[in-house]
């Protein structure tokens, strides 16, 4: 399993972003193995209505009701660690949707997440493995 942040579905939508080629490559590649958390799925669909229009966010929101990615709903205890993530790394100024992108791979025990911003993801060591995989 692999957790996908927001980075890779919005860079999917948009061929004018540089990282368009090698986020579809993820989808193509991991497809039935993608863990999408539900923060991810809210946060991408409002980046895609900015930048790409409301068609697109529908066309977005079309895709996850097809169920073309598993999006995963967050427990109390993905709110739990997602709050121990923010205030122990308070200072590296990374949001919730990063925390719980963090959360549900230690949930899953994933250790890849395919993303465009490895910068957060580098930072905090997960309590199930050494350190993340980072994809693409």
């Amino acid at each position: 399993m692999i957790v996908v942040d927001t980075g890779i579905l919005l860079a999917v939508a948009n061929r004018n972003d540089r990282w368009h080629h090698a986020a579809v490559g993820v989808l193509v590649t991991h497809r039935h193995e993608m863990l999408v958390p539900a923060p991810v799925v809210i946060e991408t669909a409002w980046l895609i209505a900015r930048e790409l229009g409301n068609t697109a966010e529908a066309g977005f929101v079309a895709a996850a009701g097809r169920g073309e990615f598993s999006i995963v709903d967050l427990t109390q205890v993905d709110y739990q660690r997602a709050s121990e993530i923010l205030t122990t790394h308070a200072d590296n100024n990374f949001g919730l949707v990063d925390a719980c992108v963090m959360a549900i791979a230690e949930r899953h025990h994933a250790t890849t997440i395919a993303t465009v911003n490895p910068r957060d993801f580098r930072v905090v060591r997960p309590a199930h493995c050494d350190a993340y995989t980072l994809i693409p």
